[in-house]
């Protein structure tokens, strides 16, 4: 048995058959669901799935034609969802336990985020798979932003933001709260000050999820379309934005992996990065 849940728990499942193959899908549309550089998805029968709790809790979003992504109304997480006849697709960052099956292949891979290089040798697919001819469909545009500002938005347009100053620090994180929140391998977030950033609309879109055992951590999404958002820290005057959500180039990517001792069973990190198993010395 697999058991999957969201972060605050209120929407739980279990695996009670075979999975099929784990793929990081790096198309546009799951960035920016996910907020996180790429999501990572297996898949099970309808038969081997059940959902223990939290139906009444779930939200769903169509975010192509014919195909709608759940999420949790309480924290934001996304959470399994039908794909195809007979089938249900399973976010790998949401598992409680080890799959026991690794990544076998990037999807959508000409998608990928201009700041994420991708650092393995696993094959990569420009579709769905080597024979598939399915097309990315692109969410819709947040807005405009000011000239020489960053724009970001989620998935479903509703709100959209503007950054007017550059990124202090970027961090893969990959603590279990962000692995949840996101339902990713990892989050990529950027740090700017609260006056960094500006709303351009949707504000009344976005909800906050507060971990009741956490200090500060309050992930913030669009009750909408589940998007992960920028979170505001006022106790630090800081603004953390996952990377996910913008819709131009930021120019830069992450310099390290956080909390690395705490990354998922089925993700190997790879590449040149520093690695630190919390938060990295303070300089």
């Amino acid at each position: 048995m697999i058991r999957g849940s969201c972060l605050c728990g209120s929407v739980g499942w279990e695996i009670h058959g075979p999975v099929g193959n784990m793929s990081h899908c790096h198309c546009s549309i799951c960035r920016k669901a996910h907020g996180a550089p790429f999501a990572t998805y297996l898949s099970t029968d309808m038969d081997s799935y059940r959902l223990v709790t939290g139906e009444g809790t779930i939200r769903r979003y169509e975010s192509s034609p014919g195909f709608s992504r759940s999420f949790c109304a309480t924290c934001g997480s996304v959470v399994p969802m039908r794909v195809g006849e007979g089938r249900i697709a399973i976010p790998a960052g949401c598992l409680d336990d080890d799959p026991g099956i690794r990544p076998s292949m990037h999807i959508f891979a000409a998608s990928k985020a201009p700041w994420h290089p991708i650092t393995d040798n696993l094959p990569r697919h420009n579709a769905y798979s080597a024979e598939s001819t399915l097309s990315e469909v692109a969410p819709p545009a947040g807005g405009s932003a000011a000239p020489g500002h960053l724009h970001g938005s989620c998935l479903c347009g509703g709100v959209a933001f503007e950054i007017n100053e550059p990124f202090k620090v970027v961090h893969n994180c990959h603590c279990g709260r962000c692995r949840k929140a996101r339902a990713a391998a990892h989050t990529t977030n950027g740090f700017i000050s609260i006056d960094g950033i500006r709303f351009l609309k949707g504000e009344d879109l976005l909800l906050s999820y507060k971990v009741p055992e956490a200090k500060t951590y309050t992930p913030t999404f669009c009750r909408v379309c589940g998007a992960g958002m920028p979170r505001l820290r006022q106790e630090t005057g800081n603004a953390i934005i996952p990377l996910g959500s913008l819709d131009g180039d930021p120019g830069r990517g992450a310099e390290d992996h956080i909390f690395a001792g705490s990354k998922a069973p089925w993700y190997d990190i790879t590449g040149n990065l520093p690695q630190f198993d919390e938060m990295p010395p303070a300089v």
